[in-house]
C-alpha cells in the first residue's frame, strides 16, 4: 500500500512513502505515472502561475483508490475466466460422458517408469507431506514475522480441506473402478482432494514468494501452475479419479484461493491505514 506521493515543481524530486513489502515494480510504475502527469500539468501552466509544490495530502487518496481498484480488477477477471472455463469444462465431460474415455486413454501411457513417477509427484498431495509442508511453510513465515501471512495461510489450508471434505459428503460419488490401483485411496471422489488443496496450499506458496521476489515472478507462477498440474494429472494417471473430479477440484480450489488472497490485500489495507509502517523514497 502507497500513503503518500508528492512532487516538488521546483527540485524535481518525488517522494514515495510505502510498506516495505510493496513490490519495487509498482513503485516504478507509479513513479513514472507521477513524472508524465507532472510534465503534462506543467506545460498547460505559464511559468508565473506555476505551482511550488503539491502537498502530498491531495494526492494521496487519488493514488490509493486508482491502485486498489486496478489490482483488484486485474486480478479477479482472470479467475473469473478461469473458474468459468473449468466449470464448462467439466459440465461438458460429465454431460457427453467422456470420464471413462479419457481414461482409458491414460491408461495406455503406462509403464512401470512412469508409474513409480507418478506415485512419487501424487505423494506432494497426500495429506502427510502435505502436513508436512503447510507447518514448514508457516513456521517459516511465523519466524519471519509474517503475521498476516501466516494467518492467511493457515484459513486458506485448514478451509480448503474442510471444504473438500463436505463437498464429497454433499455428493457422495465413488470412485472410478476400471483398472486396480497401486495406491490406497479412501473417501469419496468429488471433487479431487489432491487437486482442489494443492491449488490453494500451493497456490498460496507461490503467491507470497512472488511478493517475495518479484523479479522471479515469472518463474514461480511458471513452476507452481506446473506443480499443480502434475498432481491432478497423476490422479487420473493412477485411475483414482474422474476428469471431472480433478477439474471441479481446480476449480473450487481456485475461488477459495482467490478469497484468501483477497483477505489479506483488505486485512494489508486496513492495518496500514491504522498503524502505517512506512518506508520513503526521494528521486
Amino acid at each position: 500500500m502507497i500513503f503518500q506521493a508528492s512532487a516538488n515543481h521546483l527540485t524535481g524530486n518525488v517522494l514515495v512513502l510505502f510498506q516495505p513489502d510493496f513490490s519495487s515494480n509498482a513503485i516504478a510504475w507509479l513513479l513514472q505515472n507521477i513524472v508524465l502527469d507532472y510534465q503534462r500539468g506543467h506545460k498547460q501552466l505559464p511559468p508565473s502561475t506555476a505551482p511550488e509544490f503539491i502537498p502530498s495530502k491531495s494526492i494521496t487518496p487519488v493514488v490509493l483508490s486508482n491502485t486498489t481498484i486496478n489490482q483488484g480488477r486485474s486480478q479477479l477477471i482472470p479467475v473469473a475466466a478461469a473458474f468459468s472455463a473449468l466449470s464448462l469444462g467439466a459440465a461438458l465431460l460429465h454431460r457427453n460422458g467422456l470420464d471413462s474415455s479419457i481414461l482409458l486413454a491414460i491408461q495406455k501411457l503406462h509403464t512401470p517408469s512412469l508409474d513409480r513417477l507418478m506415485v512419487g509427484i501424487t505423494s506432494l498431495g497426500e495429506p502427510p507431506l502435505l502436513l508436512l509442508s503447510c507447518l514448514t511453510w508457516e513456521a517459516l513465515l511465523l519466524y519471519r514475522r509474517r503475521r498476516l501471512q501466516a494467518t492467511t495461510f493457515g484459513m486458506a489450508a485448514v478451509g480448503a480441506i474442510s471444504l473438500n471434505y463436505l463437498l464429497k459428503e454433499l455428493f457422495v460419488r465413488a470412485r472410478p473402478a476400471l483398472w486396480d490401483y497401486i495406491i490406497n485411496v479412501n473417501h469419496y471422489s468429488f471433487p479431487s482432494g489432491h487437486a482442489m488443496v494443492s491449488m490453494v496450499v500451493y497456490g498460496c506458496m507461490g503467491y507470497s514468494l512472488s511478493k517475495e521476489f518479484p523479479q522471479w515472478r515469472s518463474q514461480i507462477f511458471t513452476l507452481t501452475v506446473i506443480l499443480i498440474l502434475a498432481i491432478g494429472f497423476s490422479r487420473l494417471y493412477l485411475g483414482v479419479h474422474w476428469p471431472t473430479d480433478v477439474i471441479a477440484g481446480y476449480a473450487v480450489g481456485l475461488v477459495w484461493l482467490t478469497a484468501c488472497v483477497v483477505y489479506e490485500a483488505f486485512q494489508t489495507s486496513k492495518s496500514a491505514e491504522i498503524n502505517p509502517e512506512l518506508h520513503g523514497v526521494l528521486v
